[in-house]
């Protein structure tokens, strides 16, 4: 099988991507990226989980100069991070794109990608892989279908293989996702997604609130209460 490189945050999203692909392409690598985030050693634990599963070696790179760049409640521990009602959630021109504003980090997907495109090329992989969401693509552009053809196009010119980004959940919703994910047998369980890194997540943020709605609308809100419980101990 061709293989892939994992941009794997640990979250939702790129944990289902990883392992909806498994059957057709062989992950080589998976790259955590630190970009200053405060959630990032219960995001880099929750990756290496992931990889073991995955039996593939795990790599967290550093780029400081996005945290150097941007000072928001996603990354400086002492802002306040702004939380959402499950009504608000869909409020794309209102409530959500104001949370969306406030933990927006400029050219955050892009410069991900740059970088793992350089690690498939060296290591001879075709393809990169991500996850994104319809969901959120609506208040984050560089979650959206069209950010992903933009982005391959520029690959063709910047690396010699070509490598391309593929993101196989970029259509779907978060709820759809959960489904993919459960089908695909993906360990969700081992996910972490919350914008905050406290030894459990803090439920409110806008990420917990769509994975928590997400985990309900497919039918397994008593399994997520569960994981989440669990999430005192690091994976």
């Amino acid at each position: 099988m061709e293989k892939a490189i994992l941009l794997l945050s640990g979250g939702l999203d790129s944990t289902v991507a990883a392992w909806l692909l498994r059957p057709k392409i062989e992950p080589a690598l998976a790259i955590t990226v630190d970009y200053g985030q405060r959630a990032l050693p219960r995001e880099a634990a929750a990756a290496y989980a992931l990889s073991r599963r995955l039996e593939i070696p795990h790599r967290v790179l550093t780029l400081p100069f996005l945290r150097e760049a941007c000072r928001n409640p996603l990354t400086d521990p002492k802002a306040a991070m702004p939380t959402l009602s499950r009504s608000e959630l869909d409020d794309s021109t209102g409530a959500a794109q104001r949370s969306a504003h406030s933990v927006w980090v400029p050219n955050r997907n892009f410069s991900l990608i740059a970088v793992a495109a350089t690690w498939a090329e060296v290591n001879d992989a075709p393809y990169v892989v991500c996850g994104f969401n319809k969901e959120e693509a609506a208040t984050f552009p560089d979650n959206s279908e069209e950010f992903l053809a933009r982005v391959n196009g520029a690959l063709e010119f910047s690396t010699r293989t070509r490598v391309r980004v593929i993101a196989p959940t970029a259509h779907m919703r978060k709820t759809e996702i959960v489904k993919a994910g459960l089908a695909a047998g993906a360990p969700l369980e081992l996910c972490w997604s919350c914008y905050l890194g406290l030894d459990l997540p803090c439920r409110t943020c806008e990420s917990c609130q769509r994975f928590q709605r997400a985990c309900e609308e497919a039918g397994i809100a008593d399994q997520a209460q569960t994981w989440f419980q669990n999430k005192r101990r690091l994976p």
